[in-house]
């Protein structure tokens, strides 16, 4: 069975949203939904539920060639997307978490993850691609802007995510019970890292089900890629 897994990479280190899925009878069927902060544990995790065939979509930069400036996928998807407030920041070899993200890129290849962009429909074996969960809501639920949850104040905040969670449930997804619910106080970063997790897992196997004819790809395997589900 094919599986797809979600991976909302801290960038700085910071912890790691992660959501496993396999895709049953035309939905996305959550297995597990976790947080965690070191790389050799997220790495342990992937491998414990990817099996031989598998789709990893990461949201971070996972291909920079680019010593400074900004990447052809980036600039591409921009063009489309910027007007909804669902742009890229540049990604270079300059930026502090370049080392850190392309390194656990490299980590993926090790384990046999090849880079996606050209991936046939349903293709067997284990790739990666990169994703954006901002353009990603925009396109698959037709948004006229970006939910904004990521700045701002908490309230604002919370209710946002709370409507992103709402969003991903009238996807075909099922397991329900493994998104976490949206704290009435407290830190609400963990429940974001998550709820992005489980849009990336879907990003995978909507890609893996339909590849490019169901898919914007910005950019390309040298340059830098980016994925992102058309509605």
């Amino acid at each position: 069975m094919t599986s797809f897994l979600g991976v909302d990479l801290g960038w700085f280190g910071k912890p790691t949203g992660l959501a496993a899925t396999t895709l049953v009878e035309g939905r996305v069927v959550l297995r597990s939904v976790e947080r965690m902060e070191r790389v050799d544990e997220i790495l342990a995790w992937i491998e414990t539920w990817a099996g031989a065939d598998c789709v990893c979509a990461v949201d971070a930069p996972l291909v920079i060639p680019n010593s400074t400036g900004i990447r052809q996928g980036e600039r591409e998807l921009n063009a489309q997307f910027q007007r909804f407030h669902a742009g890229c920041h540049p990604a270079n070899l300059g930026r502090p978490f370049a080392s850190y993200v392309t390194g656990f890129s490299r980590s993926l290849e090790a384990s046999g993850f090849r880079h996606g962009p050209g991936m046939p429909a349903q293709a067997a074996g284990r790739w990666q691609i990169e994703v954006h969960p901002h353009a990603a809501t925009v396109s698959l639920f037709g948004l006229g802007r970006i939910v904004k949850y990521k700045r701002g104040r908490r309230a604002d905040r919370a209710r946002e995510l709370a409507r992103l969670r709402s969003l991903i449930l009238t996807l075909p997804v099922d397991g329900v019970e493994l998104i976490p619910e949206i704290p009435t106080a407290g830190p609400l970063k963990p429940a974001e890292d998550c709820i992005d997790a489980v849009l990336c897992a879907f990003i995978a196997a909507v890609w893996w089900q339909r590849a490019a004819a169901g898919s914007y790809v910005f950019g390309t395997a040298d340059s830098g890629y980016i994925v992102v589900p058309a509605r």
